[in-house]
């Protein structure tokens, strides 16, 4: 009896992986192998910086809120703090936004706060 091999499904799993390796550079593109690693990797990336991606912003916000507080003699701790002493419960995105397309709500903000 003749081995049977099962060509439908192994043609499907490499045309998913070329697939998702359209656009890539040279053999990342066209070679099966080649494309499999690039592919694997892009995911692996993908994940970790799915992750990442919210550090990025939340360290980015810090920063600009920092540098709106500083412009009225506050450093970005101080300012925290004295938000949570007064029970004020903006979160870092919203306060970045204010500090960065609204100054004059985030004045209004530091100075309730002082």
């Amino acid at each position: 009896m003749p081995r049977s091999v099962n060509s439908v499904a192994s043609r499907k799993r490499r045309k998913k992986i070329l697939k998702q390796a359209k656009g890539y550079f040279g053999a990342r593109s066209k070679v099966y192998t080649v494309a499999k690693n690039a592919v694997e990797k892009g995911l692996t990336y993908a994940y970790r910086d799915r992750k990442q991606k919210k550090r990025t912003f939340r360290s980015l916000w810090i920063t600009r809120i920092n540098a709106g507080a500083r412009e009225y003699g506050l450093s970005y701790s101080q300012f925290m703090h004295k938000l949570s002493q007064q029970g004020i419960e903006l979160n870092r995105k919203v306060l970045a936004d204010l500090a960065m397309n609204e100054p004059e709500a985030f004045k209004a903000i530091i100075d309730a706060v002082k």
